[in-house]
């Protein structure tokens, strides 16, 4: 209703804010992205766990299956390319 206030939520002790309606944390990040560093607005999970960006799972992708080639090769197992 019209009666209805904004609440200022205050900062978990990460700097992050809690949004009941996505069930999620929004905060600042430093870090990385596209070769730009500063600072980004990214969402965590109810865990405290970093939501990814699209490119941050391909290369998390491309570095599991670099391992698992290298593991294999280890035991003596040519995968196919």
């Amino acid at each position: 209703g019209e009666n209805q206030r904004y609440q200022l939520e205050s900062a978990n002790e990460e700097n992050r804010y809690w949004i009941p309606e996505m069930q999620l944390f929004l905060g600042v990040w430093q870090g990385q992205r596209e070769n730009r560093p500063g600072y980004w607005l990214r969402w965590w999970d109810e865990a405290g766990n970093l939501l990814l960006w699209r490119t941050e799972r391909i290369e998390q992708e491309r570095q599991r299956a670099e391992r698992l080639v290298a593991q294999l090769r280890a035991a003596g197992i040519e995968p196919e390319e």
